[in-house]
């Protein structure tokens, strides 16, 4: 069977429209993922800031303790 120019022209088309909807699909789960993983960063990075901080703070607190240990003797 041989088909004419117009059905193969549809066909095409058609199978154009598929591609252009999983591209869209594909475009709309990079995005999905780049948020999710954005925001999984901004997490981390706030955890590891909180940590510096009381490790900041427990040095201060035993280099006083250090300090205040000398002077006493």
């Amino acid at each position: 069977m041989v088909a004419t120019l117009e059905e193969r022209v549809a066909e095409h088309s058609k199978g154009l429209e598929d591609l252009k909807h999983l591209i869209s699909n594909l475009d709309q789960k990079v995005d999905r993922f780049r948020e999710e993983l954005s925001s999984r960063i901004d997490a981390l990075d706030q955890k590891f800031s909180r940590y510096f901080l009381w490790l900041i703070g427990i040095q201060i607190t035993i280099l006083l303790a250090i300090i205040a240990t000398l002077l006493r003797a």
